[in-house]
């Protein structure tokens, strides 16, 4: 449920505001008498929606829009007006309001226009995701048994708020994961905040997740809101947790039992209401034996765990996702699509990618596109390190003869349907199969689906 805050130093036309669009927007609704006060509640709850008078004494509704966007507090806000002077509304709308309204409006238009900001948030959350996501490691392309087998992982504890630890090797795709956990969970038009705690300075690692008051230390000139906080209502995603240093752990440990943080230099517990997704490379247990990781907070965490495999284990999506890296790194730097011709293609399935799984793969892919001129990129851009230790040397491990035959069928089909970008008839030649109609059975017994 959206948090709306109504801010006007009229007590009662505040609260009967508040009460009206409670009644009328299904939201929870709450109301602050002055600019100080809104501020308060903004620096200490998950505020979504911001309704803010102009006119008051103090603080007013200029100095509350500058202390937001100072604070890079990305809220929404509406300013209301009763004296009619629409070129005040237009001065708040330049520091940063998302609109203006008349306080005689009637309030089903208010309600309309606070949807409004809502949506236009949620929306900008999502295109910051997507940026963000643009040319990632796509660990979630791919139909072999193992991504299937993930896939159905994920659906069972999308919508489950317990904590998610996800394991796998570097670059196997865990943020990835993480995200669409996110996704198809209940919390989806909420916040997704990522922290990679292996890349953050010990000194730094409980600012960021738990923040900081202004003054708690050297260099903190102003109130920083933790990832906790700013997660509040979605997923707090903590990449590399097996690296937190043991005072973090300890504070992490309360968080989760309790539900509470309290900021560096702070004395006031604030609730927070975030799902927790966690993600290592290492050996969570062997950890613990080791005395590294708290054996309480790793109890905590371990409720569900879904291991993402890495890339030789699902050799037969290599070509899809080559394909996929192909067209995003095209897109992104703006050139002419390329392809992949059949033997480049049959080097980068061959090749064991086992030092940094999809994300080397996509590394390798782009810097294929850069080294080719023409439209189509062969084997003499393939990079000659790959070239060199290529070749069918997958380890069997524990897999039965019939898994591993499986997995061999589809590389092949994989590849010859990616270097005929997805024409069954021309992969069906390709193949030496009689018809297109051949392939397409061979697809349904692979569980292929033509994109």
């Amino acid at each position: 449920m959206a948090y709306v805050l109504v801010v006007d130093d009229v007590r009662t036309l505040a609260e009967q505001y508040a009460y009206d669009l409670s009644r009328l927007g299904g939201w929870d609704v709450r109301a602050a008498t002055s600019g100080k006060e809104a501020l308060e509640r903004v620096a200490f709850e998950s505020v979504d929606c911001m309704i803010l008078d102009l006119e008051m004494p103090g603080v007013d509704g200029f100095d509350v829009l500058r202390s937001l966007k100072k604070e890079d507090y990305r809220l929404p806000v509406i300013v209301y007006t009763g004296t009619g002077n629409y070129d005040r509304c237009v001065q708040a709308v330049k520091l940063g309001a998302f609109s203006f309204i008349d306080k005689s409006e009637q309030m089903e238009r208010v309600v309309r226009e606070v949807e409004n900001a809502l949506t236009r948030a949620r929306l900008e959350r999502e295109v910051e995701m997507l940026r963000r996501d643009l040319g990632t490691d796509s660990a979630l392309i791919g139909s072999s048994a193992p991504m299937r087998e993930l896939g159905n992982a994920i659906a069972r504890v999308a919508a489950i708020s317990s904590p998610v630890l996800i394991v796998g090797e570097s670059g196997s795709g865990k943020e990835i994961v993480a995200r669409e956990l996110h996704r198809l969970g209940t919390r989806e038009n909420a916040p997704f905040v990522a922290v990679n705690s292996a890349a953050l300075p010990d000194n730094l690692i409980e600012s960021e997740l738990f923040g900081h008051e202004r003054g708690a230390f050297t260099g903190a000139s102003q109130t920083h809101r933790g990832a906790f906080e700013r997660a509040s209502g979605g997923t707090l995603f903590l990449d590399e947790i097996g690296e937190l240093p043991p005072a973090a752990q300890a504070k992490l440990l309360r968080v989760l039992e309790q539900g509470e943080v309290t900021r560096l230099g702070g004395e006031r517990s604030l609730k927070v209401n975030a799902r927790v997704v966690a993600a290592t490379h290492r050996e969570l247990d062997a950890e613990v034996e080791a005395g590294r990781f708290r054996q309480d907070l790793f109890y905590r965490i371990n409720v569900h765990v879904i291991r993402v495999p890495p890339l030789r284990e699902r050799a037969s999506d290599v070509a899809e996702l080559a394909g996929h890296f192909m067209k995003v790194t095209c897109a992104r730097f703006g050139v002419r699509r390329k392809r992949l011709d059949r033997a480049a293609l049959e080097v980068l399935v061959g090749y064991d990618w086992r030092r940094n799984n999809v994300r080397e793969l996509r590394n390798v892919v782009e810097r294929m596109v850069i080294a080719t001129d023409g439209d189509t990129v062969g084997i003499e851009q393939v990079p000659v390190e790959i070239r060199g230790a290529s070749a069918p040397k997958r380890r069997a491990g524990a897999r039965t003869f019939r898994e591993l035959k499986s997995e061999a069928e589809r590389q092949i089909v994989v590849a010859a349907l990616e270097n005929q970008e997805w024409n069954t008839t021309r992969a069906a030649e390709q193949l030496g199969l009689s018809d297109h109609a051949s392939l397409r059975k061979i697809m349904r017994r692979l569980g292929l689906k033509k994109r």
